[in-house]
C-alpha cells in the first residue's frame, strides 16, 4: 500500500519539477544537459520562451547532478518553477572554457525539436559560464533576446561585437576576490559609450564575494526582466 502511495504522489508530480537528461551527438563529441519544461508545456501547443543557463567552474565535469548546485538549476531542483523553458547544458571540461561551437549546436538541436519562441531565447551564465555567455552572445549577436552575466571574466576589448540593441544585465558582488568586479564595471562602462538602446544594467552586490550568483538568480526581478525582452532585428540579419 506504502509502494502505491508512494507512486501516486510521483506521477502526480508536475512536468514543472523534473528535469529531464538529454546528449547531443557531435561527431567526435557529445554535450550532455538538463531540460525543465514549464507546467502546461504537455498540454497547449504554443511556442515558449527559453533561457539558456551555463554553469561556472565547479559544475564541469561528467556527472550532470553538479549542474544542479548553482544559479537557475538549483531553484528549480528545490521546486521553483518557471514559466519558460530552461536548458542547463554542461561544460565537460573541468579545467576549460565553454565549448561555443557545442553549445551553438546544442540550442539549433533543441529549438528544432521543441516549441521554442525564438525572439524570446535569453543567455545567462554564472562566472566561468558567465565569461561563455559574454563570448556567445558576441559570436552569435542576432540569436539571443537578452543577456544576463553573473560574476564572469569579461573580454572588455571585444565591446564592439556585442550588438547596440541587445539589452544586458550584469551582475557582480563588490568583494569578489577570484573574478574582480572591474571586469563587469569596465565592460558596462565600454558598452554605454556606444550609447546602447537600451542601457546595459549593472547590479554590484556590496559585501558579496564571488557568489553573488545566490543573489541574482534569486531575485524575481531579473526573470520579469528577462522575459520583457524580444530579440530585436539587427542591420546585419
Amino acid at each position: 500500500m506504502r509502494i502505491l502511495l508512494l507512486l501516486c504522489c510521483l506521477l502526480s508530480l508536475p512536468l514543472a519539477a523534473q528535469f529531464e537528461t538529454g546528449s547531443l551527438d557531435l561527431g567526435r563529441d557529445t554535450i550532455h544537459y538538463l531540460i525543465n519544461f514549464p507546467t502546461g508545456y504537455d498540454r497547449y501547443d504554443e511556442k515558449y520562451p527559453l533561457v539558456l543557463f551555463l554553469h561556472g567552474g565547479g559544475e564541469s565535469g561528467n556527472d550532470l547532478e553538479k549542474v544542479k548546485l548553482n544559479g537557475l538549476p538549483r531553484h528549480i531542483a528545490a521546486g521553483d518553477t518557471f514559466p519558460f523553458i530552461t536548458l542547463a547544458p554542461q561544460n565537460k571540461y573541468v579545467r576549460g572554457f565553454w565549448d561555443l561551437t557545442a553549445l551553438a549546436h546544442l540550442l539549433n538541436d533543441i529549438e528544432a525539436t521543441h516549441r521554442i519562441d525564438p525572439d524570446r531565447i535569453y543567455l545567462t551564465g554564472l562566472s566561468r559560464g558567465g565569461l561563455g555567455a559574454w563570448l556567445l552572445a558576441m559570436n552569435h549577436p542576432d540569436r539571443f533576446a537578452a543577456l544576463a552575466p553573473v560574476c564572469g571574466a569579461v573580454p572588455a576589448s571585444y565591446d564592439i561585437w556585442i550588438p547596440e540593441n541587445l539589452p544586458i544585465w550584469v551582475f557582480h558582488g563588490a568583494d569578489d576576490g577570484l573574478i574582480h568586479p572591474s571586469e563587469s564595471i569596465r565592460m558596462v562602462e565600454n558598452l554605454r559609450q556606444k550609447k546602447m538602446k537600451p542601457m546595459p544594467k549593472l547590479t554590484i552586490y556590496e559585501g558579496v564575494k564571488h557568489n553573488s550568483w545566490e543573489r541574482a538568480y534569486a531575485d524575481p526581478e531579473l526573470y520579469k526582466w528577462l522575459l520583457a525582452q524580444r530579440r530585436q532585428p539587427s542591420d546585419d540579419r
